[in-house]
């Protein structure tokens, strides 16, 4: 089948639905299905080799998605994102057409949403919507000095219009499917997190060891350390106040521990400062970006994968270090719960500073105990591979399209 997904994220922006909408696209086309991605266009995209669709060509690649970028602004509350502009709507329309689409897969809830579901609405296709963020907990991130209670009504007004206008919903945790629940929008939800690809973190020893050079020599402080390893969005609701106050305790019992922190974000100069202000300029490191696949490398060079986020919808992050053998240490909150579902390749805790350093400090002292959880991480993790949930996302389509009224000939 043609699979036309739109998304407002995606590369060279990091975030989840940069990775969910990547990851899911090559799995699917590893299906042999064809799949199209709409999102906008960045700066940095601009200097990079981007296949335009031009109807010309049948696919980029047997592992490639077609992707297509509509023209785009800055986000005034956001330097990281873009918005598309509506103007943009003839010209991507024109070329999903001659793509020839089965169905659509919305992503998003801003204007490349408004494409998406304008799309299916005019071809009579089915629309499904992926609801990734709940934007009434990151709001306050994007616009601090707006009223919480705005933030939260104009989030919910969004998000339902999204939901009330898809015809089938995906959630990848039970909590959104309960917060689907309580804005009384009755659609059909279907559970559905998004896998990791394991290919990703499969590296030669000789690959690690260059790797960690490299990274020693940016930064000498990590020669000879064990590393406490936390990759995200670097921003106020990743909760990482809570990680640099237990650094100081921990280093108390473990002296040759630190700290590196990959990713780049809104607050990076901000907790930059704050580690500064605690002490932590000779233990705490900032990596900024790293491409996939230096990440998976940082995730193989580390010693424990600490995640204190408690407004995470997915926690895909946490899969990812367990893929790469590192055991975890995360507050349970949110998709964290779902992931981990427990001790599952570490320690699950409440959002209890001292109970988080206990943990850490266990897995540091107890060398048996840490062994068992690097076995445990990576059993628990193949249970969560994209090529398995890309399997039922294929049968998700498979069924709304059996039951479309409108459904093509054949398909």
């Amino acid at each position: 089948m043609n699979i036309v997904m739109f998304t407002d994220a995606y590369w060279p922006r990091v975030n989840g639905i940069s990775v969910s909408v990547e990851s899911f696209s090559r799995a699917l086309l590893r299906l042999g299905h064809r799949v199209m991605i709409v999102c906008s266009v960045y700066p940095e995209s601009l200097l990079e080799e981007f296949k335009f669709f031009t109807g010309e060509v049948e696919n980029n690649g047997p592992e490639e998605p077609i992707i297509l970028r509509a023209p785009s602004m800055p986000l005034p509350v956001s330097k990281e994102d873009r918005l598309a502009k509506t103007s943009g709507w003839f010209w991507v329309a024109k070329h999903i057409e001659v793509f020839n689409p089965d169905i659509v897969h919305i992503h998003t809830e801003f204007v490349i949403a408004e494409f998406g579901f304008n799309y299916a609405k005019l071809h009579y296709l089915p629309a499904v919507y992926t609801f990734h963020t709940m934007w009434e907990d990151y709001g306050f991130s994007y616009i601090p000095l707006a009223p919480g209670f705005l933030l939260r009504y104009i989030a919910r007004r969004i998000l339902k219009n999204s939901l009330r206008r898809a015809d089938l919903v995906i959630v990848p945790t039970p909590q959104i499917r309960e917060v689907v629940k309580r804005y009384r929008v009755r659609k059909e939800t279907v559970l559905l997190p998004t896998g990791i690809d394991p290919r990703q973190f499969d590296h030669s020893r000789e690959d690690i060891e260059a790797f960690g050079r490299k990274l020693e020599e940016r930064f000498p402080g990590l020669k000879g350390k064990r590393i406490l390893l936390f990759a995200g969005r670097i921003a106020q609701e990743k909760n990482l106040s809570f990680l640099l106050k237990l650094i100081p305790s921990i280093r108390e019992e473990h002296p040759d521990t630190v700290l590196l922190i990959v990713g780049n974000g809104p607050d990076l100069d901000s907790f930059k400062k704050e580690a500064e202000e605690l002490g932590l300029t000779d233990c705490c490191f900032f990596s900024g970006y790293l491409k996939r696949d230096e990440l998976s490398l940082a995730y193989a060079v580390s010693d424990i994968f600490v995640f204190p986020s408690i407004t995470e919808t997915q926690g895909l992050v946490t899969i990812e270090a367990m893929l790469s053998g590192l055991p975890v240490v995360a507050i349970g909150e949110m998709g964290t719960i779902q992931v981990m579902g427990g001790d599952n390749g570490g320690f699950m805790v409440k959002n209890d500073p001292e109970e988080f350093r206990k943990k850490v400090c266990l897995l540091l002292s107890d060398r048996e105990l840490y062994e068992q959880k690097v076995l445990d991480a990576r059993v628990h993790a193949k249970s969560w591979t994209i090529d398995t949930m890309t399997e039922r996302l294929q049968d998700t389509y498979e069924k709304i399209l059996d039951a479309w009224p409108g459904k093509k000939n054949g398909s």
